[in-house]
């Protein structure tokens, strides 16, 4: 059984889970059985390999896992309570580090954009070093060359050379100067740079080619991938499946699609469940470019080689695993919708629905990774991971930001095995218009869509709207409505703007440590489970850095996978106290996670959980897209 408990402490003791389900697609006809001694030298090289790798060391925290009653409400404090059934946290627990205090510390270097950052060898380094964009058809353009190169001393703490705004691997959208392409490309299995990344992605075939590497040179990682394909043959030849292999505090995780092998190694304390998440969407990026027929190439020769057919989208796929450290709809599967007012979307939605009837598939408008509307012609169900992906593929794309263009991509959860076409064009710096169909030959059709689409929506003013919105930000814990008193008769037409202030409220603000919201309520999120769309409020004091914000991310993304643990759950209700108070409520409605301040009263914290969904469904028509479930269109 896999858990989230820590591994070994020798990096050399690995230990392997497997599963016998069938349910991953694999390959009809492994290769042939390799020998002992050949599978025992491979095992060695990678457990050598994985060792010497810099460890960070794990977060340690205290939980507590309990049920509680289905009731429409949590319970209040009182005799048999949802309070009473809370442990108290262990006092002698180790105390996490404070991922607050990890500043880095910059000094200006050489005339340029450079400046040299000291990062310690617990921390991730990624270096903002971009590629040539893929040409207009998002797959046809040839792979870019990196120019940086292997940088570290060796020993104890690393300096490498980052350009300007390049913030890492940060949380908070608006923190993201982040340059999409691939990392360091020079880079093999036997540099010391390489094998300190805390986390590598690798696509490989069932031949043993390498297709895709986060960091580093396919080429020259090809005696590792022949490692890694080793492994996966002998287990799959002994009748069973690999799943994960721990050694010391790494993870390898494995996904076998059919011909392709899909791998993850991590030493970021993150459960398998995410791992195995990530490879999933990663997968499906792929399929998204190629569709599932690629596997037919495979069929007619094993040792096809599919790096031309990815050539230029390094940029895509390091996009969506930078998304995994920051965007909750990797793991939550669902989206988000940028707030406005319902008379504003609803005018977005009419003449969307306007374009479907006359022969669109899909018509989605989107600001950056959030949706303003979306609608499909009958009986089409459009998945939130496939518009993740989409829009991934969209924004990471230079090439639709300049022209409006026409690519054919595929929808892995629509249809894995044929093209649809897109029809993409930006109607301002960050608003864009997705229109979608079966027609190859529809470009000029969805040409004269667009631009009567264009023209309502400047007559109905809701692009200044959207403008007004990305400003004004979504919900704030500090605007939350603690009166039960307040509905939405009281509520501010726009999120954002300030509320009223009571007495009772600043009664209660008084009666807690700490900032934020109230009850020392730093954060949440809240999933409509019926919608498949979740809204997350913005960060703001004491959440304010990169490093805070990824940390809380993580914790979010823990308490997820651990509620919906089929080993030892489902739970309704959890929360977890270490240097985040954090709480989970699941019903079968909606899910709630919410950070609270760690000195937070517990009573307080249940009762502001109920005022936050009270508030969201006072805002609902604001913050959700009614209506639009992908599957009762």
């Amino acid at each position: 059984m896999l858990s989230d408990s820590n591994s070994s402490s020798s990096p050399a003791a690995a230990a392997a889970s497997s599963d016998n389900d069938g349910n991953n697609d694999s390959d009809p006809n492994p290769n042939p059985n390799p020998s002992p001694n050949l599978i025992d030298q491979s095992l060695d090289a990678i457990e050598n390999q994985l060792a010497s790798i810099s460890m960070s060391y794990p977060e340690t925290e205290s939980e507590t896992d309990f049920d509680a009653s289905g009731t429409s409400q949590l319970n209040e404090l009182g005799n048999g309570s949802f309070h009473d059934e809370i442990e108290t946290e262990d006092p002698g627990a180790e105390e996490e580090p404070n991922f607050g205090n990890f500043l880095d510390e910059a000094s200006s270097s050489r005339a340029g954009s450079s400046t040299l950052i000291w990062r310690s060898n617990s921390e991730e380094v990624d270096e903002a070093d971009a590629l040539p964009s893929p040409s207009s058809s998002a797959y046809a353009g040839e792979r870019g060359s990196s120019v940086s190169s292997s940088r570290g001393s060796g020993i104890g703490d690393e300096i490498c050379e980052v350009g300007n705004g390049d913030s890492g691997d940060g949380v908070s959208e608006s923190n993201l100067q982040w340059a999409p392409g691939k990392r360091h490309g020079d880079e093999d299995d036997a540099s010391l740079s390489w094998r300190k990344r805390k986390k590598h992605f690798f696509i490989l075939s069932h031949s043993g080619k390498p297709i895709y590497s986060r960091y580093g040179d396919e080429h020259k990682l090809a005696g590792f991938s022949a490692t890694l394909q080793a492994i996966i043959s002998f287990v799959e030849n002994g009748g069973d499946r690999v799943k994960l292999i721990r050694a010391g505090k790494h993870q390898v995780a494995f996904l076998v699609k059919g011909p392709i092998y899909l791998v993850c190694i991590s030493c970021t304390e993150e459960p398998y469940e995410s791992l195995r998440g990530q490879l999933e969407l990663l997968y499906g990026q792929m399929i998204l470019i190629l569709t599932k027929s690629v596997n037919r190439c495979f069929e007619k020769n094993p040792k096809f080689d599919m790096t031309p057919l990815l050539g230029g989208t390094d940029v895509v796929f390091s996009s969506l695993i930078h998304s995994f450290n920051w965007n909750p709809a990797t793991f939550l599967h669902a989206y988000t919708c940028l707030p406005l007012a319902y008379a504003t979307r609803q005018a977005a939605g009419a003449i969307l629905q306007d374009i479907a009837d006359s022969g669109v598939l899909f018509a989605i408008l989107m600001c950056k990774h959030k949706v303003i509307s979306l609608v499909g012609a009958q009986k089409a169900s459009l998945n939130a991971d496939d518009m993740l992906l989409l829009s991934n593929f969209v924004m990471s794309s230079e090439s639709f930001r300049t022209s409006e263009c026409f690519s054919p991509i595929c929808l892995p959860r629509y249809n894995p095995m044929a093209f649809l076409y897109a029809y993409v064009h930006y109607l301002d710096a960050q608003t864009y218009l997705m229109l979608l169909t079966t027609n190859s030959d529809a470009f000029f059709h969805l040409k004269d869509c667009r631009i009567r689409i264009e023209q309502v929506l400047l007559k109905s003013n809701v692009l200044s709207e959207v403008q007004r919105s990305m400003v004004d930000g979504g919900m704030r814990v500090e605007d939350l409505p603690v009166d039960p008193g307040i509905r939405s008769g009281s509520v501010s037409p726009h999120l954002g703007q300030p509320r009223p202030t009571t007495g009772h409220t600043e009664n209660i603000r008084d009666a807690f440590f700490g900032t934020g919201g109230p009850a020392g309520l730093w954060h949440f999120m809240y999933r409509s489970i019926f919608l498949d769309q979740y809204v997350s409020s913005e960060f703001s004091s004491p959440i304010t850095t990169s490093k805070q914000q990824k940390r809380l991310y993580r914790a979010y993304q823990k308490l997820y996978s651990s509620m919906h643990d089929k080993e030892i759950g489902p739970h309704r209700t959890q929360f977890r106290r270490d240097q985040n108070y954090v709480l989970c409520w699941v019903t079968p409605d909606f899910e709630l996670y919410a950070a609270f301040d760690p000195l937070a009263d517990k009573a307080l914290a249940i009762k502001i959980c109920n005022r936050i969904c009270q508030w969201v469904k006072d805002v609902e028509n604001e913050i959700f897209l009614l209506g639009a479930s992908p599957f009762s269109w």
